[in-house]
C-alpha cells in the first residue's frame, strides 16, 4: 500500500469521528451560571479545637463521666394516667401522668464510647427590638451574624445549610409583638464553622471582655432533675460591647449601625439525669470558664 493510501485511509477514519458538542450552561433566576454537577467544597484538614477533642477531649470525657453498671437495667416502671384510658366516660378527658412529668427523671444512657458527649451545633440569636419600628433595621443583625458565622443559604453547596435565618413572632405578647413579626435573627453553626467560631469566642471575645467571671453555675444544692438539668444544652449571653470584639467586625465596626447583644447556645448530644453537667465538662474543656454564684 503506497503512502497516498494510506494518508487517505487516516483521514477518512478521522472524518467518522464524532464531534463533540460544547454543552451550554443554564442560568438560574439570578442570572448566574449552574454548572452540570453539584460543586462541594469539602475540608482539607481538621479543624484544630475539632482535632483536639477527638486526640484528647473524648477520651478525657469518657474516663471522667464513665459509671459502671453490672448486668442489664431493669425495665422502666410504669407511669399509670390518673384515670383509666380504658374507660370511655373519661376518654375525652384531660388525662395527667401520676406524679407529673417524667422528662426529669429520665436515666442517662450507658456510658461507651460512642455516646461520649460532644458538641453538635452552636446557635446564635440576637433580638432587635428597633426591628418593631421598621424591617429596615434589622439588616444590621443579619450582617453581624453573617460575618460572625460565615454561613449563607446553602453555602458550600451544601443543601442543609440554612444560613442566618429571620426570627419571627410566633404570638401575641403585650399588644407588641405579632405573629409574623419579624423580632431578629439567629443561625446554625456545624462542623469546622462551630469550631472556628468557638475558637474566635475563647481565644479573643471572653478574655477582652471586662468584668466577665464566667457563665454562671448553678448553687450546689441545685436539683439536676430539672427540664434544664436533662437538655444537654449550655446557654449564656453576651453584652453589646462583645460584639466589637470579635474579628470579623473589629476590622470594619463602621459599617454597622449599632453593636447588638447576643444569646450562645451550645447544643450537644447528652440527655437524661445530669445531660447539662456533662455539657458544662465539654466546654470547660474547650477553655470556656465557669464561675459558682
Amino acid at each position: 500500500m503506497s503512502a497516498g493510501s494510506v494518508r487517505a485511509a487516516v483521514t477518512a477514519g478521522r472524518s467518522l469521528r464524532p464531534v463533540r458538542k460544547v454543552r451550554k450552561l443554564t442560568h438560574d433566576a439570578r442570572g448566574l451560571p449552574t454548572p452540570h454537577v453539584d460543586i462541594v467544597v469539602r475540608d482539607t484538614h481538621p479543624p484544630r479545637l475539632a482535632e483536639h477533642y477527638h486526640t484528647t477531649l473524648a477520651d478525657d470525657l469518657l474516663y471522667m463521666t464513665y459509671k459502671h453498671e453490672s448486668g442489664g437495667r431493669p425495665p422502666p416502671r410504669a407511669i399509670r394516667h390518673m384515670y383509666d384510658p380504658a374507660d370511655p366516660y373519661v376518654k375525652l378527658r384531660h388525662n395527667p401522668l401520676i406524679g407529673g412529668a417524667q422528662r426529669g427523671r429520665a436515666q442517662a444512657p450507658p456510658t461507651a464510647a460512642d455516646n461520649v458527649v460532644r458538641l453538635e451545633r452552636i446557635q446564635i440569636h440576637t433580638m432587635a427590638k428597633d426591628a418593631l419600628a421598621s424591617r429596615q433595621n434589622l439588616l444590621g443583625p443579619l450582617m453581624a451574624l453573617r460575618a460572625l458565622s460565615g454561613a449563607t443559604e446553602r453555602g458550600g453547596g451544601r443543601r442543609g445549610a440554612d444560613g442566618v435565618q429571620v426570627v419571627r413572632g410566633v404570638k401575641n405578647v403585650g399588644g407588641w409583638v405579632r405573629p409574623g413579626l419579624p423580632l431578629g435573627a439567629k443561625v446554625d453553626l456545624r462542623g469546622p464553622a462551630l469550631y472556628a467560631f468557638l475558637g474566635t469566642l475563647t481565644e479573643f471575645v471572653l478574655p477582652r471582655l471586662r468584668e466577665f467571671p464566667g457563665l454562671l453555675l448553678p448553687p450546689a444544692s441545685a436539683s439536676l432533675a430539672t427540664p434544664a438539668g436533662v437538655s444537654g444544652v449550655v446557654s449564656f449571653g453576651l453584652p453589646p460591647e462583645a460584639m466589637g470584639l470579635f474579628p470579623q467586625i473589629e476590622v470594619n465596626l463602621d459599617a454597622y449601625p449599632k453593636s447588638y447583644g447576643m444569646h450562645i447556645h451550645f447544643i450537644t448530644n447528652a440527655t437524661g439525669a445530669g445531660a447539662q453537667a456533662r455539657a458544662r465538662q465539654l466546654l470547660s474543656g474547650f477553655q470556656i470558664p465557669f464561675a459558682r454564684r
